[in-house]
């Protein structure tokens, strides 16, 4: 590791200029996303009202109904074009941004975007069963990438503007925008630091605001927390914890079965995986109605002042959840968190239901255990206890739920964790088919930053004892906020920020043998 001071002194600059353009990148990446999510959940909304529309009009004409069904071919056969036109648009799209944060794959955000756009409104004109969020992160992360595109940054800067994209699409979608910032730290970038925590805020902020004044302040989904349950009462809410974190990873093995089921279908793909779960949705269109879409009219139902019984809940979670694992399984492009986060209301209402109130638990917490069921199963699939915990207070709007909703979240991440079940995200970007990966120009350089942690084999050493990765150069050392040019005989301490530069084309391998050499750990 050399000394020279013209490169540091150059890459310090660079780093200080990251640190103030990734602000007001970060608001661009925001709104440019924020815009997109806008149009996308108009149309949603718009293909919405005339699904339903339609098919009330057509229920109980054979002839109007096998009509719609013939417009569910023709919708079919639109969706499997747009998937073979661009084939990173299957699926929920959120792990194809994990994968791009990671620099395993570069997919094109001029062919992803309109591509995604138009699928994601075509199957909520079929009524199938899948989400906005997962496409509004994809599309908001696309948007990040487009403006990094524009700008004309490097991979590694382009891979924190998709994570602000990210956020601006999970803001956008749900209308919260603390939890597009969680969501896009802890389960997409997976890595904190002041300035992409300040960027991805502005990012989710300029979001929000753009949405809020074109479709209003309301949330997506609005729940209610009467008031905080009495203490006694928190043995529930741990058993809730427990019984979220079991369906959680039922949920997953089921989904993930549910795609190698489809995954034997492999002649005349997508449209022979797509027939199943379009069959479906008519069905359900006539049969069962509230069973359509991400789950909107579940969500009402579970509003009214009269509360269903508890076997309507049941076999409603049970039938939202087999139409929700035939249509991910079968590669759809939509997501499945608005259907996870409507599940998980159904699960925490019958277990007030059922369970709690045979235990003496008053009816007037209905609706508490309702919003606990959701931060619960969102916890126990996804594995992202702290967003689960902001979704729910930000859907809420009360502090009261922290305590419960944090001890659901808790419980329902650690049992989920014990079943030995993939967490839901994570699995599927292990068996994605990443055709598109990066190849980077030789001989251009990037900067990335790591933490030592606390007891990790970097802790106390001096910067020429460590085993540095070939072609990484330690650029500077900021500690407690000082940034220090280091020498050979600077000794690296807890909690240093590293800023290292490297060939673009081994910037992530040189990150994760970094990571890993970082790793906080437990000295006994």
């Amino acid at each position: 590791m050399g000394d020279s001071r013209g490169p540091q002194a150059a890459a310090r600059r660079l780093s200080r200029r990251l640190q103030v353009t990734l602000v007001w990148e970060g608001a661009l990446v925001g709104v440019a996303g924020g815009g997109v999510v806008t149009l996308y959940r108009l149309a949603l909304s718009g293909a919405e009202r005339v699904l339903r529309g339609v098919t009330g009009a057509a229920a109980g004409n054979p002839l109007l109904m096998a009509g719609w069904f013939a417009a569910l071919a023709g919708l079919l056969l639109a969706v499997s074009a747009l998937v073979r036109w661009e084939p990173s648009t299957s699926g929920s799209g959120i792990p194809q941004i994990d994968a791009e944060v990671e620099g395993r794959l570069d997919a094109p955000w001029a062919r992803v975007i309109p591509a995604k756009f138009a699928e994601g409104s075509l199957l909520a004109l079929a009524g199938l069963s899948l989400g906005r969020e997962g496409p509004s992160v994809q599309l908001g992360g696309m948007a990040g990438k487009a403006v990094s595109r524009g700008l004309g940054r490097r991979r590694g800067e382009e891979r924190l503007l998709v994570t602000c994209g990210a956020a601006a699409g999970m803001s956008a979608a749900f209308h919260a925008p603390l939890t597009g910032v969680l969501f896009a730290l802890e389960e997409i970038h997976r890595q904190f630091s002041a300035p992409l925590i300040i960027s991805v805020m502005c990012a989710a902020v300029a979001s929000d605001f753009l949405v809020s004044q074109v479709i209003g302040i309301a949330p997506v989904v609005s729940l209610a927390f009467v008031r905080d349950l009495p203490h006694l009462d928190y043995a529930l809410v741990a058993a809730l914890g427990l019984v979220c974190g079991l369906l959680g990873a039922l949920h997953n093995r089921g989904m993930f079965a549910a795609q190698g089921l489809f995954d034997r279908v492999v002649r005349g793909t997508p449209a022979t995986r797509l027939v199943l779960p379009f069959a479906l949705a008519g069905v359900a269109a006539f049969a069962w109605p509230e069973l359509m879409c991400g789950g909107d009219a579940i969500v009402r139902l579970l509003r009214e002042p009269v509360v269903p019984a508890l076997g309507a809940l049941v076999a409603l979670f049970v039938g939202k959840y087999l139409f929700t694992a035939v249509c991910f399984g079968s590669g759809a492009p939509g997501g499945t968190l608005f259907p996870l986060v409507v599940m998980g209301a159904l699960v925490g209402g019958a277990f007030a239901w059922g369970p709690a109130r045979s235990l003496g638990l008053s009816e007037t917490f209905f609706p508490n255990f309702v919003a606990l069921g959701v931060a619960g199963l969102f916890s126990g699939v996804v594995r992202a206890p702290v967003t689960a915990v902001v979704l729910v207070f930000e859907l809420t709007g009360s502090l009261d739920a922290l305590l419960s909703v944090t001890l659901v979240s808790v419980v329902a991440y650690v049992t989920s964790s014990l079943t030995r079940t993939d967490a839901f995200y994570e699995h599927l970007l292990a068996r994605m088919d990443l055709d598109r990966r990066i190849v980077a120009p030789r001989g251009r350089k990037d900067l990335g930053t790591c933490v030592v942690g606390a007891g990790s084999r970097l802790e106390g050493l001096l910067v020429r004892d460590v085993p540095w990765p070939d072609g990484a150069r330690l650029v500077t050392v900021t500690r407690a906020g000082t940034e220090l040019v280091p020498t050979g005989e600077t000794r690296l301490s807890a909690l240093d920020e590293l800023l290292f530069i490297a060939d673009e084309d081994r910037l992530a391998d040189v990150r994760l043998k970094l990571a890993v050499m970082c790793e906080p750990r437990v000295r006994t």
